[in-house]
């Protein structure tokens, strides 16, 4: 399973970074992306939560991240804790503005794409 673990940690930072571009082009270009746009999101969203279950299920039988890059708890919080919480923000604040809610998803896919390339390199130590 940490094999699983590994591959996925690679997808996580590449989704995120496809997203943050495209709203940066969407952003450039005064137009919301189209439904693509949406299915990457819960595509990423899906294979963080799956990343997620992964690790838990990691921690839980015992393993750990080697910790060379940091402290270990914050292979956690970058790679589950905080993408999390700003996806959920998210989703709140993008409810309330529904027709700018591509700005909001693009302003985290930046910063998840960020945390989840941090977790990455705490990760592999």
């Amino acid at each position: 399973m940490s094999r699983i673990h590994y591959y996925i940690a690679f997808i996580v930072p590449v989704s995120f970074g496809i997203l943050a571009l495209a709203s940066i082009i969407g952003f450039l270009r005064n137009k919301a992306p189209s439904q693509w746009y949406w299915n990457l999101l819960a595509v990423a969203q899906v294979t963080l939560g799956v990343q997620v279950l992964f690790g838990a299920l990691l921690f839980l039988s015992g393993l750990a991240p080697p910790g060379g890059g940091g402290p270990v708890w914050l292979h956690y919080a970058y790679g589950g804790l905080f993408p999390a919480a700003l996806l959920v923000g998210a989703h709140r604040l993008g409810a309330k503005h529904q027709d700018v809610a591509w700005v909001i998803f693009g302003g985290v896919a930046i910063l998840n794409c960020g945390l989840t390339v941090r977790a990455l390199l705490t990760g592999l130590g």
